[in-house]
């Protein structure tokens, strides 16, 4: 699993121009499924995004989690995260979870992050617009 991290001072997701969701200042967070993952990773990436020290304390020092500060996480699911783009010019997902095998995932990372943040969400396989003003910027990638 992957899950690319951007601290933000708003964000939203729209769906055929339709807002859907919305957080302020918080995380927006896309997170990668690959056909290897299993539901044993979840716990661990949950833990460590629940707990990362990324936001400014009042010394504008990376020392708070999001959990401290008590901000919204706004989850959006990025299967273009395992896009593999050594060869030629095109990308290939072969690494990507085929949504069947996705979605339960997916699910069950947000039961997960749900029983500690207030998350929100966007739509799982839609196309959608995804709207923000990264805060830093701060961008971070995990990995488990």
């Amino acid at each position: 699993m992957k899950a690319l991290l951007q601290r933000v001072k708003k964000a939203s997701v729209s769906i055929e121009q339709k807002k859907v969701s919305s957080i302020q200042e918080g995380l927006l967070l896309f997170l990668g499924i690959s056909s290897k993952d299993t539901l044993q990773k979840i716990d661990p990436l949950v833990n460590k995004i629940l707990h990362l020290r990324i936001f400014s304390d009042e010394e504008d020092k990376m020392n708070l989690s999001v959990l401290e500060k008590k901000y919204a996480i706004l989850v959006v699911s990025q299967f273009t995260l395992y896009a593999n783009c050594e060869k030629g010019r095109r990308p290939s997902f072969i690494e990507a979870a085929k949504p069947e095998m996705a979605f339960p995932l997916y699910e069950e990372f947000l039961k997960k992050m749900s029983q500690k943040v207030e998350v929100k969400t966007g739509k799982f396989g839609a196309k959608m617009e995804v709207e923000l003003i990264n805060d830093g910027p701060g961008t971070f990638l995990l990995e488990v």
